[in-house]
């Protein structure tokens, strides 16, 4: 072993780490994963994630469980290659040649084809438009997947959020209970697609009751470090004033509202132990006693984009936002990594209360 290996062993730390969804906008966090991969210093214990992030975590999980940190890192390539591929025919937001040429992805919520999708998804429910329940990312995900196997992934403990429809909780699903349905149920969009049966109950999208649920990785893991992944915008300086900036807000409002609520019982919860209201023979066995709670935000990288963008499968697009996401993890590792495993870097009191 070289002197660099054994340095970069020595600095070793293990993290568990929270993926919020996003649609398109996922690929930041597979930006953030092949960072925390290419760099080698952390180790990823638990993964809680929904939606985008449910298929990034599948996807990470199966290939580090094949081969390792490199083969994590070419998994998730290969399976972005491949939404985008399969997303160019069925996207059903397509902006012309001329809305391209002078818009990009920062416009897409003025494309005709955006407005004209927006509209008929108010109209018609996915059991009119889509009696079928066609879904091209089920099959890039199977395609990717073997989900027979990673139920036995012992390297990556999953916690794969959605919500019950019939009775308004939040499903977790572990390892042992992983399945393509699972994964889809975790990023079943109501308005695009039929709701995911399992087991006789039905599931939506999982970031309306947790994008993503932190309670799994602070009960169910031995790791006191979570970073979490912040996709959809907490804060924005302006306040919207046309019809589709409200929509918009309104979206990352109610996709963050369930974190945010957690977020500030964790805050509660260590100021019980920072106060001493814990007596000293119980503290050892209350989870909050040693957390410690990390995060990087997208705030700035996905403030110029709206909703609409996360229909995108333009793989210049997406090889964009990976950038930006490793880019936004190598700023975060060289401020916050000597802070792992000794205090959290996020003021919980000033961001949450």
């Amino acid at each position: 072993m070289n002197k660099s290996t054994k340095a970069r062993k020595s600095q070793f730390k293990t993290v568990n780490l929270a993926l919020q969804g996003g649609g398109a906008h996922g690929a930041f966090a597979w930006g953030v994963l092949d960072q925390i991969c290419d760099d080698g210093r952390l180790s990823i214990d638990g993964l809680s994630a929904t939606s985008a992030g449910a298929m990034n975590t599948t996807v990470y999980a199966y290939g580090m469980m094949k081969h390792g940190p490199d083969g994590a890192r070419q998994a998730l390539h290969d399976f972005w290659k491949d939404v985008s591929e399969a997303g160019q025919p069925y996207n059903p937001v397509k902006p012309s040649y001329w809305e391209q040429y002078f818009g990009g992805w920062e416009n897409l919520n003025q494309s005709l084809s955006y407005h004209w999708f927006d509209t008929f998804s108010k109209v018609f429910s996915p059991y009119q438009f889509n009696p079928l329940d066609f879904n091209p990312l089920r099959d890039v995900l199977e395609q990717h997947v073997d989900f027979d196997e990673i139920k036995r992934c012992d390297c990556t403990n999953m916690f794969i959020c959605a919500t019950n429809v019939r009775t308004n909780k939040i499903k977790v699903f572990h390892n042992e209970e992983l399945s393509l349905d699972a994964v889809m149920a975790s990023a079943c969009l109501p308005t695009l697609f039929q709701a995911v049966e399992i087991d006789g109950e039905a599931y939506w999208d999982g970031g309306y009751m947790g994008n993503p649920a932190l309670y799994p990785l602070i009960y169910e893991t031995e790791t006191d470090d979570i970073v979490i992944l912040h996709i959809n915008p907490i804060e924005r300086d302006e306040v919207p004033k046309s019809s589709h900036d409200i929509h918009n807000r309104i979206n990352e409002i109610s996709f963050n509202s369930s974190l945010l609520r957690e977020m500030r019982a964790i805050h509660f919860a260590k100021k019980i132990v920072e106060e001493g209201w814990i007596k000293d023979e119980f503290r050892d066995h209350f989870h909050f006693t040693h957390l410690n709670i990390h995060s990087i935000r997208a705030d700035d990288a996905m403030s110029e984009f709206s909703v609409a963008s996360k229909f995108s499968p333009d793989w210049d697009f997406l090889c964009r936002l990976r950038d930006a996401g490793r880019e936004a993890t190598a700023a975060w590792l060289d401020e916050n990594y000597a802070a792992i495993g000794k205090r959290s870097t996020v003021d919980l009191k000033q961001e949450f209360r």
